[in-house]
């Protein structure tokens, strides 16, 4: 073959490779979050996702050039539907345990903001200490950091699991129950509504490191070591960048990444 014929060859397998890299479509990465934890995850009254975490995901798809899909998922059956294959990645204020550990891997954390106690405002409780509580009734979501952090930390509780934490405050307003666990912005966030003003914070807990893990991760499938990177890279990249910040300050008055 004559030297021109081979850059000519050359050429035309240039285009054609470059061609096919431009033609080829986003990846398209699924993601599955709960929709019923605000102000980190919930549908408004369109029936749009919102929320913290929601904004975290587009951000986060958008450092690696992917293409969102979002899944609403319930929070029991979140990890058996990411095993299963409903979607490629959790967004939803999960926390990295050495617990969840065993069936999914996890990034680096993107948040971390400690729990805390919420009772009616007519509450006698004085303190958060297992014996200020006693025998009270506690309410939690179930399948959480937090229901378990009150069953290790208050073994003496009346512990009543819920499946969303929607459930555990109406049960706190209407008197149901004699307090409740959860994250500290969580509560926050629904006291400073109407259906919350019935109530108010006891105080905020101590993290137990060994329960509630370093804070909340992108969970997905054990041995996707690709896609891990990926998120990985790109919470750096809008840490970086100042995306972080911008979304932090939209929902929040100090930084939730946390220490």
């Amino acid at each position: 073959m004559s030297f021109f014929k081979r850059i000519a060859l050359a050429a035309a397998v240039t285009v054609i490779a470059v061609g096919g890299a431009a033609a080829q479509e986003p990846a398209k990465i699924r993601i599955g979050t709960e929709g019923a934890y605000p102000p980190f995850n919930f549908l408004d009254a369109s029936g749009e996702l919102k929320g913290f975490d929601v904004d975290i995901a587009k951000a986060l798809c958008t450092a690696m050039q992917a293409e969102c899909e979002f899944v609403v998922q319930d929070w029991d059956g979140m990890i058996p539907a990411l095993q299963a294959g409903k979607f490629d990645a959790i967004i939803a204020s999960m926390s990295i345990t050495e617990e969840r550990l065993k069936q999914v891997d996890f990034t680096s954390k993107y948040y971390n903001t400690p729990p805390a106690i919420a009772v009616p405002k007519d509450s006698t409780l004085a303190g958060v200490t297992p014996e200020e509580l006693g025998s009270l009734q506690l309410g939690a979501q179930s399948s959480t950091t937090h229901s378990n952090y009150a069953e290790e930390k208050f073994p003496d509780a009346a512990l009543k699991l819920y499946p969303t934490a929607e459930e555990y405050k109406l049960d706190l307003a209407s008197g149901r129950i004699d307090a409740a666990i959860d994250d500290v912005v969580v509560l926050s966030e629904w006291l400073a509504t109407e259906e919350g003003a019935c109530c108010k914070i006891l105080g905020t807990l101590t993290p137990d490191p060994a329960i509630n893990g370093p804070g909340a991760g992108i969970a997905i499938r054990q041995g996707e070591t690709e896609l891990k990177a990926k998120f990985d890279a790109a919470i750096e990249a809008i840490r970086a960048d100042g995306t972080y910040k911008t979304i932090n300050d939209a929902y929040f008055q100090f930084d939730v990444y946390g220490g």
